[in-house]
């Protein structure tokens, strides 16, 4: 079974224009499925879950949608917290604060503060996040160890760049899921991901069930994995 699965959480906006509602309110069932869907990983010997919630190039959306989504990130965590802790998960958040608002940023920190001592899941959230920008970022605060003289540029490898990405403290994903029938994968985890399996269903994340993940997560198992090697 995967050890770390990552989750592209697509299709909240088309499943709430399906129903003739506003994009906001495909994000909010979107928001509550995230739950049953960590409270699922335990039963299935999934360590680490980790979902792109909000991605750098996210903020090309509309003004409303943003704002939307901010406030949802809020109330999300303003509601969940206590749930979280209790249950056993740990909550970490990879991206870039810098764009997020003092408030949201604040809160992300007494949640990862509140439940640091918690191991049952750990759960990462990508809230302003980009495969690239994480790179980007990590190079440039290892240059600054370089300039410093605290770092030999001879020794740098793939080890020594990994240490500086915003996942140091993760196994890389096992699994990667996207749904809503598009198959691609949207700048996230482009380094952690180099050997993960994908999996792209057709579900929409509102109605991405428990079962279906269940379906996903154990046909898992079937998979051979060579990473690169030709096996016998």
């Amino acid at each position: 079974m995967p050890r770390h699965v990552a989750v592209i959480m697509d299709g909240n906006g088309r499943w709430a224009q399906a129903r003739g509602r506003p994009r906001l309110y495909g994000h909010h069932a979107g928001a509550k499925r995230v739950r049953e869907i960590v409270e699922a990983c335990p039963d299935f010997g999934v360590e680490y879950l980790t979902i792109f919630a909000f991605s750098t190039e996210n903020w090309k959306r509309t003004q409303a949608e943003v704002s939307g989504l901010m406030r949802l990130f809020r109330r999300y965590l303003t509601r969940e917290a206590q749930a979280l802790f209790e249950s056993g998960v740990r909550v970490r958040f990879i991206g870039d604060r810098v764009r997020l608002d003092e408030t949201l940023v604040r809160m992300m920190d007494e949640l990862e503060l509140m439940t640091a001592g918690n191991s049952r899941v750990h759960l990462t959230v990508a809230l302003n996040y980009g495969g690239r920008d994480e790179v980007a970022r990590a190079t440039k605060r290892l240059a600054r160890e370089v300039a410093a003289g605290r770092l030999d540029p001879e020794t740098v490898d793939e080890t020594t760049l990994a240490r500086f990405l915003d996942t140091y403290v993760l196994p890389d994903p096992d699994l990667v899921i996207r749904t809503s029938g598009e198959a691609r994968i949207s700048n996230f985890l482009l380094w952690q991901s180099a050997y993960a399996e994908y999996e792209f269903v057709d579900t929409l994340w509102p109605d991405f069930t428990r079962a279906e993940f269940a379906r996903v997560v154990t046909g898992f198992a079937s998979r051979e994995r060579r990473f690169g090697a030709v096996l016998g």
